[in-house]
């Protein structure tokens, strides 16, 4: 082969390379779209026909007692990644099958699927090393599982957070989720990374710094663990004593201005430092914690609580980090006190916001929904001056925000999501499709499909929502 043929293979090879790290892009990347848990999607149908529909499969994962409980589908949180990949687009669907699946958005065909040792019960992050050129390395997703269906809490090894290769679907590396006071080994947050770091309380209570990179990640026994940087653990004694061995944390982290939020199961939602490297923040609420925490364009946190081990009623918070914890809370929107399943009260999934959708003097809305049954859209930037809350400390008594609108809905656990001017509201037993008018406050129900059992959080792309369901069903609906 001469030199200029040599060159000319070497020119081809270097523009591939370059031509198919510009082609992937994610446009959803991690679970509530982005590092401040406040995106979920472009834009929304107006009809909720459906355009098709993939069978998820199955799996048997321990449960309530039951050692062999049947998990159809996907559940919380669940929500799809969606990568566009030249011209084509692709969504990251963890399931109950125990599979991570790499899906076509529009045809519903799956490319690959890779298998844990357990149910998926997350929701999957995408990082892009831009230091890397092999592609089976530079796109790397990030997604967590229950422990292991035969694995136990004194089990040596509890493998339940991975990397998986977009490209290819084979695994990266895989992280040990340690033994601790806590009840579980599981991980269910979704990592958020902040140039080459990753930062990530699993569900054994310890927040964990730690590498990405594959090149970094150290071999023992023939299998790849990532590099950890730092372990900081999110209880402590006197959260032992009130909640127990229930000091899970499920929650996926938030970044606002260079510190990383996490709420925590313990009672906490704590502020770590990127450039410390250290805990600068902690607001001890005192109960259950599941859902992550959006940021307004306020600068404020949106965070989610269940009605648990405090008299006061669960609800929603904002709060100001930038305050003091003493002096951060804006305001406190209770909600009511009525048990479902086997929980008492308060908010399960995450708060949606539209503050990354509007702009001007626009109304910024938040929207939740409750296991007692009902769905709430409040102004989260108007104080209601005729109306106090009770904290759920039961003692104290904060402002409350301004409620736009409310309806009754099945019980949830799942969090709905807000695309401009249109609302999708995931329950217990249907799918629902509101519609905004930002300029005369007037909300209106487009159309629902009931019956459907969802957990999982939904995304809307392109006019097309895309949503997991425990009938065993991933939903991609739209505009026949």
């Amino acid at each position: 082969m001469n030199v200029l043929i040599k060159i000319s293979v070497v020119i081809v090879f270097c523009s591939n390379i370059l031509n198919l790290h510009a082609q992937v892009k994610p446009l959803i990347y991690t679970y509530l779209g982005n590092e401040q848990r406040n995106y979920y999607g472009n834009r929304a149908p107006e009809k909720l026909d459906t355009l098709w529909k993939l069978y998820l499969g199955e799996g048997i994962s321990p449960a309530y007692g039951n050692p062999n409980k049947v998990w159809k589908g996907a559940g919380w949180t669940g929500q799809p990644l969606y990568i566009r990949e030249g011209d084509k687009n692709f969504l990251i669907q963890p399931s109950f099958d125990y599979n991570l699946k790499k899906i076509n958005a529009e045809t519903g065909e799956i490319v690959w699927q890779y298998a844990f040792d357990d149910i998926l019960k997350g929701t999957p992050t995408f990082w892009e090393n831009t230091k890397e050129n092999d592609p089976e390395k530079r796109y790397v997703i990030m997604q967590g599982s229950r422990m292991g269906r035969f694995n136990s809490l004194d089990t040596e090894i509890v493998p339940s957070f991975r990397a998986i290769s977009y490209m290819t679907g084979k695994e990266l590396w895989r992280m040990n989720s340690k033994r601790t006071e806590c009840y579980s080994r599981d991980v269910d947050g979704s990592a958020v990374v902040v140039n080459d770091t990753a930062y990530l309380a699993l569900e054994n209570g310890i927040f964990t710094v730690f590498s990405p990179d594959v090149k970094k990640a150290k071999k023992h026994d023939d299998v790849k663990y990532p590099l950890i940087y730092k372990e900081i653990q999110y209880f402590n004694a006197e959260d032992i004593g009130t909640h127990g061995n229930d000091v899970v944390s499920e929650s996926s982290p938030t970044h606002l201005n260079n510190i990383i939020y996490t709420p925590s199961g313990s009672g906490h939602i704590y502020g770590h430092s990127i450039s410390k490297n250290e805990t600068v923040w902690d607001y001890n609420i005192g109960t259950d914690m599941n859902g992550s925490a959006p940021v307004t364009d306020d600068n404020c946190l949106i965070v989610s609580i269940e009605k648990q081990y405090k008299q006061g009623p669960g609800g929603v918070f904002k709060l100001d980090p930038t305050k003091s914890p003493a002096l951060a809370v804006q305001w406190y929107f209770p909600v009511p006190d009525k048990k479902w399943l086997h929980w008492e009260g308060g908010i399960v999934g995450s708060v949606a916001v539209n503050d990354a959708y509007v702009s001007g003097d626009t109304v910024r809305i938040a929207a939740f929904t409750d296991v007692s049954g009902y769905f709430y859209i409040v102004k989260h930037q108007v104080i209601d001056k005729n109306r106090m809350a009770q904290a759920p400390e039961g003692a104290l008594w904060f402002p409350t925000p301004e409620l736009l609108f409310r309806d009754k809905v099945p019980s949830a656990i799942s969090t709905p999501i807000i695309v401009e001017d249109k609302i999708i509201v995931p329950t217990d037993s249907g799918l629902f499709l509101y519609q905004i008018d930002y300029a005369t406050e007037r909300v209106t129900l487009l159309d629902s499909v009931p019956n459907l059992e969802i957990d999982a959080t939904p995304i809307a792309v392109d006019g097309k929502i895309y949503v997991a369901v425990r009938d065993g069903y991933l939903y991609c609906f739209g505009k026949k």
